[in-house]
């Protein structure tokens, strides 16, 4: 995996540039490992057997038409909440909402820093001009290196008390609000959406985060040596 930018001593460096283009990397990784589970909806319907979701009363076809419809919702598909077949509170519609708002936010940020990224790429290309190796190293590594420091650690934490975490998470994303606590009879999606589904989404997330982290590590240490 070749550094792009790389092209020979004879190019302009740009310190501006390198830090830029670290912070566009970085976010494209984090924003587009997050997407992956709100996308791959397959990931959830893998859930549904071993978590035993089906002992709730619903068939398997309508457990994964209740979240297709949450999700297309979430995912701004559609303008109404609906969840399949159950019945819901307007304080947990409310919450989607919320849900809603930050998972567009996800992945409008994704696109607009792939798009900045291919931007610089090709400015890159077209000026002959390549990021300043802080230390000798790329914008990926520091990349890299920043959010895998930042992911291991929360990581770390969350490992040691995935339900205080969950809280803090709620606390911070959803400031002064209690309508995420939800009462399953009012509210009987919270049912088919058990702690420990979001647990294994987040574990997917730091995985893909770290595979990403590792392969943006191996590139610069390639791209040092093809210098």
């Amino acid at each position: 995996m070749p550094d792009p930018f790389i092209e020979g001593d004879s190019m302009k460096t740009s310190k501006p540039l390198s830090v830029i283009l670290s912070v566009l990397i970085a976010l494209v990784v984090l924003t587009g490992s997050v997407a992956v589970p709100l996308l791959c909806r397959s990931f959830y319907y893998a859930h549904i057997g071993p978590m035993g979701l089906e002992d709730y009363g619903l068939p398997r076809g309508e457990i994964e038409r209740a979240y297709n419809e949450m999700m297309d919702f979430c995912l701004g598909k559609r303008e109404d909440f609906a969840a399949g077949a159950l019945a819901f509170s307007q304080s947990g519609a409310d919450h989607f909402a919320d849900v809603r708002g930050l998972f567009l936010l996800n992945l409008r940020a994704l696109k607009a820093a792939a798009a900045l990224l291919l931007g610089a790429f090709v400015l890159c290309k077209v000026n002959h001009v390549r990021p300043h190796r802080f230390l000798d190293r790329g914008p990926g590594f520091w990349a890299a290196a920043g959010l895998g420091a930042a992911f291991l650690t929360v990581g770390g934490l969350a490992a040691l008390n995935f339900d205080r975490a969950f809280v803090v998470f709620h606390s911070i994303f959803f400031p002064g609000k209690d309508n995420w606590m939800f009462d399953w009879q009012s509210d009987p999606i919270i049912l088919f959406l058990p702690q420990d589904f979001f647990r294994n989404c987040a574990i997917l997330i730091l995985v893909l985060l770290l595979v990403w982290c590792v392969a943006l590590l191996a590139a610069d240490i390639w791209a040092k040596k093809r210098v």
